[in-house]
């Protein structure tokens, strides 16, 4: 039986509104996922993305991989997230570099996008969607807005083998997750809402990789900064929150699946 946490989208609104939108910034670059353009990159070539596409970023956070995928394969997009600040800078961004005629941003819930049926040829997702409480809506929001034989192309936070609550505990609260779902169960929603799985990968080794990364980077290069900008109490928040999860990942217990599928 999934294993749910009482977290809803004011508690992300607030996480990403506050200094964890700017530690995380920090600690993971300004595309805040794992693995950064590259693995956007990887994500763009495994769906094929092709120039003029219209891509939706449900989670589309600063904007990153989007000016990312404008500037590299010329697809037009349009961004949605929850929060404010981050939906401002994402604006803010953009505009800086000049491609506001190619990416639209909305502020808005991903369980409830504002945009007709067969709009889009491409809907994108990079490492967010562990945050959204109700994941069939999402995937069944995501096919209703895509155009016939349109693909749905993501990535997230998984859990990729055995864990009790009581692990999942800290980790979900670490984050403000309500959720994570599973490499399989992603698969077996695609398939329930309409999609065929054309690709679905166990990326855990190289997560667990990109872990090892943030804790050197939290505990040397980053801690002066920290403790003088945020105090103490962030910097232990933070030692805290990447310990557990690279140590999760490097068990194989948690980490990163992405996902290709194609509305039938």
């Amino acid at each position: 039986m999934r294993y749910i946490k009482d977290y809803t989208i004011k508690d992300v609104q607030d996480v990403y509104d506050g200094p964890g939108g700017l530690l995380w910034e920090a600690v993971m670059g300004e595309q805040i996922h794992s693995g950064g353009p590259e693995t956007t990159d990887f994500l763009a070539q495994k769906v094929g993305l092709k120039k003029d596409m219209l891509i939706l970023d449900i989670c589309s956070a600063l904007g990153a991989p989007a000016r990312h995928l404008v500037k590299k394969y010329g697809v037009k997009i349009v961004g949605i997230d929850a929060a404010k600040t981050m939906y401002e800078k994402a604006v803010e961004r953009t505009k800086k570099a000049g491609l506001e005629d190619k990416i639209e941003y909305v502020l808005g819930n991903a369980l409830d996008i504002p945009y007709h049926k067969e709009e889009f040829d491409v809907v994108w997702g990079q490492e967010a969607w562990c945050y959204v409480t109700d994941k069939n809506r999402l995937i069944l929001e995501a096919y209703r807005v895509l155009k016939p034989d349109g693909k749905i192309a993501f990535t997230d936070w998984i859990i990729t083998g055995e864990i009790t609550q009581q692990e999942l505990d800290p980790l979900y609260d670490s984050m403000s997750f309500p959720y994570m779902e599973t490499f399989d169960g992603y698969q077996e929603l695609l398939k329930k809402n309409g999609f065929k799985v054309l690709e679905a990968l166990d990326q855990t080794e190289e997560y667990a990789k990109c872990f090892d990364q943030y804790y050197d980077k939290v505990h040397v290069e980053l801690k002066p900064a920290i403790l003088k900008d945020f105090g103490q109490d962030l910097f232990d928040f933070a030692s805290n929150l990447v310990t557990i999860w690279r140590k999760a990942a490097h068990e194989h217990k948690v980490g990163r699946g992405l996902f290709i599928g194609q509305k039938m």
